[in-house]
């Protein structure tokens, strides 16, 4: 649990840099809001008053806000070319080929027409422009639509509201919207035409969600009756400056009385959502335009830079370094050739010193070889990406029907990481289950109920197909077994179906209790989930309390007050929202009821309002007469405040019909016949499911307002429940809380649940005085249940609970108030003021939840797993839930040994070990045997041991240790230590990462693993709108990364290798010319083919090998995931491999040039008809050279390779009769056509290229025949006959398990230290091999 000395640590932008106490910060708060704030946080903050204040420093401040006119545009028409050229300039690339174009204007250095010479940097900048004005157009017409949208603002002038465009509107302006409409600005909620100050808002365009959020009216205004009255708002705001937090909004609200009420969340209207459920609400715009969040979010995709692009850029410098040392040859060589000549005759006369001759030459050969540089890589690898997201999306296998969603590829640049992961991440909740939580059992004061019936039920739902539920089935109610009609609400857009599904028949069955519940109940996606069978103990002591036949003893009063509030915890202690086929969220049912029953049932509570554990006894008490139904009439009064409370009284609450006492017995069956069925949406699925459970015992959540709960409770009928405040759920807290004021004593009550190692820990210190013993008796049963439910792989939580004084809630009210109206360090203070109101808990019960495997879960990650990943699992469970999962999952084999490691102190004998000393005593201090294969062990550790790891000084050893252990499970981890830990194995193991999950806490460790992977889950959309890709269900994984991300990498590392082979192979035949011609920087083919042939004649081939090449069938990477492993070893991009590439376009040049060369030797062809032969069989070379590096030939490659050998001929022959001075000073005209018809020209072509590819046919038929890769026999595997197949996939897979088998080894230069004096602070298990 966090400490409150560690608050200031946690600071927020406004933390001040002394490090004062969670109480100094009150006191100055205090301080700031007696006598004003001081000067220097001024500028933090915005005071905000209605637009026609006639306050001069605020309206002035309020004019210089940024207008709610959004331009996400980049460009205007002036700004276009100069802004985006100086973007494009950004890239190395484009400003190297525009020097060498500028460069080769200069007449002194030129190599060709300068004119050509910019031919290919405009190209590439033309078509990078295009597409961004392109994109650009398309922002400025989404721009203009959104700026031109109407609503409604009030002018003082006119003293009412007028329509005005989005962008006139301003800070201060206050805005009216109607149901359904979207929010113009970021607006604080002043108004609602819901009775209870509420309005729902869906925020689908803001983050994905699609469940509607609650916002809330500002508490305390002056007015907040049916009409709203601009002229009398006459109180301002203050509130931190924009920022880009979308769940987080500090502020306050003053009223004319001097009288500050706390601004939240809960009260911001974001733009871009929309108003759903209520009819009218008002709001004053705090931020407007690009102020407001959801534009402060509005990044555009993300950008990764992945490890193969940092490899290629690597290369690149390898080509600079190369294309300066062939320049400095030339250079050096053309300075020794005119130094050896005294005025040739076939040169002008000139008198540059031969030294300055060769630094000119240098510059030309710049620019003669700049082809080097592969110009166009770069674009064909963005057009690669493009096409490969294409296929990824499309791919109807990553399809999920049900949620009718695919896969989202939202970084654009890093799909090729996807073949490299070496260690993935996950989640548990959510991620590898599937995050529907069903009630399976609890456990109350000790007494732990099974709920026998409810496994059987459970069971019965998952053998049926998890719950398809026939959503066609005609809605009938319970008494009248006629079909409902659903009233469709006037602005109702609820996400969840509003129907009710009932039952035939009344008997209380298994089978009936899973026919009365919805198809589509709210958190629930099928008629079963929601559905819990009462455990007969539990559902006999409840009706105890309206039983007429006896009355109970005192241990059973105490039992049953224990039970009631247990039920009565889970009932109020959350955030669900309640509605009904005929009624929207949240509004509340009334009932009235004579109030002359509320002395009746305050006596009987009274009487049941028993120490928090009662000492046993036999002796029979005073009990009331009977707790009859008399007492508990449904439909009677559920309020009641003490005489001396200085509560507000809340006003009756009314039904349709009122009933007398002597027609309540009768009414009750029939109002219950008649009760609606009620649908519960809820944050989390846990959430709904505890709400469900307490519903099947009678304690029904009915509605709920900001201010009160509505509850039905056994044998009472609906109570009134006053919500004082609450406390949400924190990952710092683990727990959530919420404070009520009892509707039958007046108390004031805390219920709280939350993880039960805190619970239990808040509990235990609460135990004083005579009930120490009882309690602890009681908490010791607990928490044997407690690990029974986790060994049974549950979720588990308890609950708890706590009375407070009316002067102790007093004093803590005050300092909370300060802590909401606080502006700077709010969550602090808030956090601090939670955690001094959970102390001394009293325990009521726990509670275990089932939580069901995704489909498919084991086999990927079995499959993940032979593919050489590893696996960690990242939960906040306890220990033995999360084992449990592991095996349901096969993370963990029944022959494992898993290392269970719970420290409660550092391990510092670990600190002054080194190498393998250290990892021998780490596994000495886990009780591993000396002989045990260290790839059978498992690490479990726990979150307080995992904080001892994470510390520098240890975080050596713990690698250590986690890379000896095939798997490492992470338990009571927090989304930091989650965040941590990934960067830990990413930083210093220099691995590729992956991190996969589904809810709002695995934001921070998606984000920092390398390739991050969100879950479209029960938990929101924070995960996927933090991720590079998103998926529906993670047996999607597998077919992702060991397919997807096996082709990307391979087609886009082959492809990149290919370009430089081409590039380099093309340029070494001018290179070698120049042995010829001195040095001189001439080419003997014209500057267009020149140019051209890189950027067109053998750009496209490339860019579809790219896209559609497979070295392995889909079928087969599935059927192999060792196959995987390549990408991880980055065998198709190797150092070596780029250099075997470079050698032979070395090679294959020389090839090319010589053999013409000797072909030609001693005619008088010119120079111009020497490089056509030459250009012919190079283009020849480079088309075959990729046939034979492809896997995969359809009829689009060979078309594609014909179409580019016939556009290069088809070019040379059209130029060659057209052009006479398209090549200045030389005349091409006739050459190409004159070679082409003598047939030495055909057979010096084929000869040179068969000469060229022949090494590379021979090299690459020897690997496969005598070593060949996994690769290349699985490509033969795949030419065989179904059968054959089979029976090589099968031998395939036993010869890989002996590998791996035989591999596994201990090494044997550990030495051992015995003298281990802390072995004792750690408490260390060998854990038993689980079966």
């Amino acid at each position: 649990m966090l400490g409150i000395e560690n608050l200031p640590k946690l600071a927020g932008p406004f933390l001040k840099t002394e490090r004062n106490s969670p109480a100094a910060m009150i006191q100055q708060l205090e301080q700031d809001q007696g006598g004003g704030m001081a000067k220097d946080l001024a500028k933090n903050r915005r005071v905000v008053m209605p637009s026609w204040t006639e306050h001069e420093e605020i309206k002035e401040s309020q004019q210089s806000c940024t207008r709610n006119k959004v331009q996400t545009t980049k460009y205007t028409f002036l700004s276009f070319i100069p802004k985006n050229l100086f973007e494009q300039l950004h890239r190395f690339a484009n400003v190297y080929f525009v020097f060498l174009g500028a460069l080769n204007f200069v007449p002194i250095v030129n190599a060709f027409q300068p004119e050509i010479s910019i031919i290919p940097i405009v190209f590439v900048m033309s078509i990078t422009a295009v597409k961004d004005l392109w994109e650009d157009q398309r922002r400025r017409k989404s721009d203009q639509k959104v700026n031109n949208r109407l609503c409604e603002v009030y002018d003082r002038k006119q003293k009412q509201y007028v329509e005005r465009r989005w962008a006139e509107v301003c800070v201060g302006d206050l805005v009216r919207l109607c149901c359904n409409e979207i929010i113009p600005a970021d607006m604080v909620l002043l108004h609602s035409s819901d009775p209870n100050g509420v309005c729902h808002i869906e925020t689908a365009n803001l983050d994905g969600e699609t469940n509607l959020k609650q916002r809330q009216v500002v508490r305390d205004l002056p007015q907040q009756g049916s009409e709203f009255v601009p002229e009398n708002y006459s109180s301002h705001i203050e509130c931190e400056n924009p920022n880009n937090d979308l769940r987080r909004f500090r502020g306050f609200m003053e009223h004319p009385g001097k009288v500050r009420v706390g601004l939240h969340s809960e009260n911001l209207l974001l733009r871009s959502c929309t108003v759903r459920n209520t009819e009218t609400v008002i709001g004053i715009v705090v931020y407007a335009g690009h102020e407001t969040k959801a534009m402060q979010n509005n990044s555009g995709p993300r950008y990764k830079r992945s490890k193969l692009e940092r490899r290629l850029n690597m290369d690149v410098l390898w080509c600079v370094i190369l294309l300066l040392l062939m320049c400095l040859i030339a250079a050096v060589g053309h300075g020794f050739w005119l130094s050896g000549r005294q005025n040739p005759i076939y040169m002008i006369p000139d008198d540059t010193h031969p030294a300055l001759a060769a630094f000119y030459m240098f510059w030309t050969m710049i620019i003669v070889l700049q082809v080097l540089i592969p110009i166009s890589l770069y674009v064909s690898i963005e057009i690669v990406k493009l096409g490969q997201i294409y296929f990824i999306q499309n791919d109807l296998d990553l399809y999920n029907p049900v949620l009718d969603t695919g896969v989202q590829c939202r970084a654009l640049n890093i799909t090729e990481d996807l073949g490299q992961i070496q260690y993935l991440f996950s989640d548990k909740t959510g991620t590898l289950t599937e995050n529907r939580m069903l009630f399976r059992r609890c456990t109350v004061a000790g007494t732990e109920y099974p709920h026998h019936e409810n496994a059987i039920s459970l069971e019965q739902y998952e053998e049926q197909g998890c719950g398809d539920a026939d959503h066609s089935l005609t809605l009938r109610s319970r008494t009248s077994r006629k079909s409902l009609s659903c009233k469709s609400l006037s602005c109702n857009r609820s996400s969840v179906s509003l129907n009710t599904l009932t039952a035939e028949s009344d008997t209380h069955s298994v089978h009936d209790t899973l026919r009365r519940h919805t198809p589509g109940a709210g958190a629930f996606s099928s008629t079963m989930e929601c559905a819990v069978v009462p455990d007969p103990q539990l559902q006999a002591r409840l009706n105890t309390l309206s039983s007429p036949m006896r009355s109970p003893l005192r241990q059973q009063a105490a039992e049953i007050s224990h039970i009631l509030d247990f039920f009565l915890a889970l009932t109020v202690c959350n955030t669900v929202v309640v509605s009904s086929p005929t009624q929207p969220r949240h509004v509340m049912p009334v009932f009235r009821t004579p109030l002359r029953s509320l002395e009746e049932m305050k006596a009987m509570f009274q009487k049941l309002s028993l120490p928090r554990f009662p000492s046993s006894t036999s002796q029979n008490t005073d009990t009331p007469p009977s707790l009859t139904k008399k007492l508990f009439t449904r439909g009677r009064s559920a309020s009641y405040f003490p005489n001396n409370s200085p509560q507000t009284p809340i006003t009756t609450l009314q039904s349709p019909t009122a009933h007398s006492d002597n027609s309540a017995d009768e009414s009750e069956s029939d109002d219950e016949d008649e009760a609606e069925e009620l649908l519960y949406e809820a944050e989390s699925p846990d959430e709904a499911a505890l709400v469900q459970a307490a519903k099947a015992y009678g304690c029904t959540l009915l509605g709920r307002s900001p201010e009160q709960v509505l509850v039905a409770v056994p044998g009472t009928g609906p109570l009134s429940i006053p919500l004082l405040h609450v406390l949400p759920f924190h990952s710092a807290r683990k727990r959530m809380s919420v404070v009520v004021r009892h509707p039958l004593t007046g108390e004031v009550v805390v219920y709280t649940k939350g993880a039960d190692n805190v619970i239990m820990e808040l509990a235990e210190a609460g135990l004083t005085g005579l009930e120490r013993h009882e309690g602890e008796e009681i908490m010791e049963r607990t928490q044997r249940h407690l690990d029974q439910y986790a060994r049974e792989g549950l979720r588990t939580l308890c609950v708890a609970k706590k009375v407070l004084e009316e002067q102790e809630y007093k004093a803590w009210l005050k300092r909370h108030e300060y802590a909401e109206t606080s502006i700077e360090n709010r969550e602090e203070l808030l956090l601090e003021s939670a955690e001094r109101l959970e102390t001394n808990l009293t325990l009521l019960g726990a509670t275990g939840i089932v939580d069901s495997l995704q489909e498919e879960v084991p086999e990927t990650i079995e499959a993940l797993q032979e593919a050489g990943i590893k696996v960690w699992v990242l939960t906040g469970d306890k220990q033995e839930t999360a084992i449990n999962i592991a095996f349901a999952c096969k993370l963990l084999r029944p022959t494992d040994h898993i290392l269970m490691a719970n420290c409660d102190s550092k391990v510092k004998y670990l600190k002054n070990l080194g190498g393998s000393e250290r990892l021998f005593l780490s596994l000495l201090v886990f009780g591993i045997p000396v002989n045990l294969y260290i790839s059978d062990c498992v690490l479990v550790i726990d979150g307080r041991t995992l904080d001892y790891a994470l510390q520098k000084e240890l975080q050596g050893s713990f690698l250590e240790l986690t890379c000896c252990c095939r798997s490492v499970i992470c338990c009571r981890s927090t989304p930091l230590q989650k965040s941590q830990v990934v960067r830990l194995v990413r930083d210093k193991l220099k691995v590729m990462t992956l991190a996969i999950g589904d809810g709002a806490n695995d934001v921070s460790m998606i984000q920092m693993a390398d390739v991050g992977i969100g879950i479209s889950g029960q938990e929101g959309m924070q995960a996927v709108m933090s991720s590079d890709f998103a998926i529906s269900r993670f047996k999607f994984l597998r077919k992702l990364i060991l397919v997807h991300g096996h082709w990307c990498y391979a087609r886009l590392a082959n492809m990149i290798l290919y370009f430089f082979y081409k590039n380099v192979m093309y340029v070494n035949l001018l290179f070698w010319y120049q042995f010829f011609c001195g040095f001189s920087g001439s080419t003997m083919t014209n500057s267009w083919v020149l140019i051209f042939f890189n950027l067109l004649f053998t750009s496209v081939p490339p860019i579809i090998y790219g896209m559609l090449d497979k070295d392995v069938s889909g079928e087969t990477l599935l059927d192999l995931p060792d196959l995987y492993k390549s990408g991880q070893n980055s065998q198709a991009y190797l150092p070596s491999t780029f250099w075997m590439n470079i050698l032979d376009a070395f090679y294959q040049s020389l090839v090319c040039f010589f053999i013409p060369y000797f072909a030609y030797a001693g005619s008088d062809i010119g120079v111009f008809s020497f490089g056509s032969p030459i250009n012919g069989s190079a283009l020849l070379i480079i088309l075959l050279h990729q046939l034979i590096e492809s896997r995969t030939v359809t009829w689009i490659h060979t078309a594609l390779l014909l179409f580019s050998a016939l556009f290069y001929y088809a070019f040379v022959l059209l130029f060659s009769l057209t052009c006479v001075t398209c090549n200045s000073p030389t005349n091409p005209l006739g050459i190409e056509t004159k070679m082409m018809s003598e047939p030495v020209y055909f057979l010096v072509c084929g000869l040179t290229t068969v000469l060229a590819l022949l090494p590379r046919i021979l090299c690459r038929a020897f690997c496969s025949t005598i070593c060949p890769s996994d690769l290349v026999r699985a490509q033969k595997m795949e030419i065989l006959s179904a059968q054959d197949y089979s029976t090589s996939l099968r031998q395939w897979k036993e010869n890989k398990a002996a590998q791996r088998l035989s591999s596994r080894h201990v090494p044997q230069n550990l030495s051992v230290n015995a003298d281990m004096p802390h072995l004792t602070e750690c408490i260390a298990e060998a854990g038993a091999v689980l079966s």
